[in-house]
């Protein structure tokens, strides 16, 4: 195979050479070399394509309030340092104003949508407004019976891409770590079954396997909190699991911890992601490939990191709270309903969770979903060990995070409502609840932008 030089490529193609490096760094350009620091591009090599072609179909399961939905679809609005351009200088985005721009569209589109938690329906409705009637709210255990047993296709048709977040609470650091012995029911109740069945909550991702067999999907995409890891032999029987499912089987990828700040979102969030690929659909010569990773990373799923804590070519600092801040009036000023409303749990001492104020110079503690005072102090009083002196002495009083500061954090648009008032409405303990549940849509998005980027590298299309 003859090679050519970045050069000579940006030529033939009437683009800059700053372009053509970015195909090859990102995957772009298959059997694209890079040899003592220079890319080598085979010659024969057309110009990767920019333009979206058909709509990419997500199914969308455990899908709370739809951080992972939002992400995936992108079309929503950022900070502009959130955004590394020198690493991504090819995605269109939107000047809003001097701070804040709109991420591209992409080419991936929610289809079907589930949750067992009405509250998280009505948030995702809220927004999600022309797919409400998409939204299952139901268990996927239940789900996957009415498909098997009742014969009733309950599933969408033609789906490319199945993505969930399985529920975290049995694996995390901060509960019980039960992981697969949980004792709660796949409803979310607490089980009076002592020893743990199928239908557990610690289980269900073998249940968002059943759906994967049913709709076949080019890729899957499950997700979990960093701490599954550490219980013992765990992530390597997800992986199993997922590998084997149907005949033909899925190519998984080792699990990869991203770190949500790495990605420009203003938070300390380590999530586990598994990603499968369709073994029967990825390309024969791609599929080689992937089973030498290591020399081929220009395959790699995972996305790139944008931002760092440490000062490193490339890379920009971390987003810091203030930034996620900026703009936002106290709750006694606002017209905002969500930045209204916050936790009145009292302080409870240093030696529980969530009783710190947030450091707004740097990234924030883990925006949690339970609420039982443990959300973090936007300021607190000198008493009790605030730093925020002449927030203090210009009347602003000890708080938690509200409902739109926690929201900014994780990266959600201002355009996103959580708060929704009535008897039926959504609560200011389900709205935190749901914001903590959420994939940071940022995070989402970088991992969206990678495999669409892929896609017609993997696939034939």
């Amino acid at each position: 195979m003859k090679y050519v030089t970045i050069k000579d490529k940006a030529i033939e193609w009437n683009i800059t050479e700053r372009q053509v490096q970015n195909y090859c760094r990102k995957g772009r350009i298959l059997d694209a070399t890079k040899q003592s620091g220079v890319w080598q591009i085979p010659e024969n090599t057309t110009k990767p394509s920019n333009s979206n072609k058909t709509p990419l179909r997500v199914l969308s399961l455990f899908s709370g309030c739809g951080g992972m939905d939002l992400g995936f679809e992108g079309d929503f609005t950022i900070f502009a340092r959130q955004l590394n351009t020198r690493i991504h200088p090819d995605w269109k985005t939107e000047k809003i104003d001097d701070k804040r721009i709109k991420l591209p569209k992409t080419r991936f589109t929610t289809v079907f949508a589930n949750d067992i938690k009405a509250s998280a329906k009505q948030i995702w409705s809220k927004y999600f407004s022309d797919k409400t009637e998409q939204y299952y709210l139901d268990s996927i255990v239940d789900l996957v019976k009415l498909h098997q047993n009742n014969k009733i296709d309950i599933f969408p048709k033609n789906i490319d891409i199945v993505t969930g977040g399985f529920p975290c609470q049995d694996f995390s650091i901060a509960g019980k770590r039960l992981g697969f012995e949980s004792k709660m029911s796949h409803k979310g109740l607490l089980s009076d079954i002592d020893a743990p069945t199928a239908e557990n909550r610690g289980t269900l991702y073998m249940w968002m396997r059943e759906v994967i067999a049913i709709t076949q999907p080019k890729i899957f995409i499950a997700e979990n909190v960093k701490g599954l890891t550490n219980l013992g032999d765990t992530k390597a029987i997800i992986e199993a699991d997922f590998a084997s499912i149907s005949d033909e089987g899925y190519f998984v990828f080792p699990a990869k911890t991203l770190h949500a700040a790495d990605y420009g979102v203003p938070q300390s969030r380590e999530r586990v992601i598994f990603i499968g690929l369709k073994k029967s659909a990825i390309k024969p010569n791609i599929l080689h490939k992937l089973t030498n990773l290591d020399n081929n990373i220009e395959l790699d799923p995972y996305p790139e990191i944008t931002h760092s804590a440490e000062e490193k070519p490339g890379l920009l600092p971390y987003f810091s709270v203030r930034e996620a801040l900026n703009g936002l009036l106290e709750p006694n000023e606002t017209e905002d309903i969500d930045q209204k409303h916050y936790s009145g749990a009292k302080f409870m001492g240093k030696h529980c969770q969530g009783q710190i104020e947030v450091n707004l110079d740097g990234i924030a503690p883990t925006i949690r979903s339970e609420h039982h005072g443990n959300i973090e102090f936007r300021r607190l009083s000198l008493e009790n060990g605030g730093k925020y002196i002449n927030e203090l002495n210009n009347g602003m009083k000890e708080r938690r995070l509200t409902i739109r500061e926690c929201a900014r954090i994780q990266t959600f648009p201002d355009e996103f409502q959580f708060i929704q008032p009535g008897r039926n409405g959504v609560s200011t303990t389900n709205a935190y609840k749901a914001i903590g549940n959420a994939v940071p849509p940022l995070m989402a998005f970088h991992i969206a932008k990678r495999l669409e980027s892929l896609w017609s590298i993997y696939f034939t299309e």
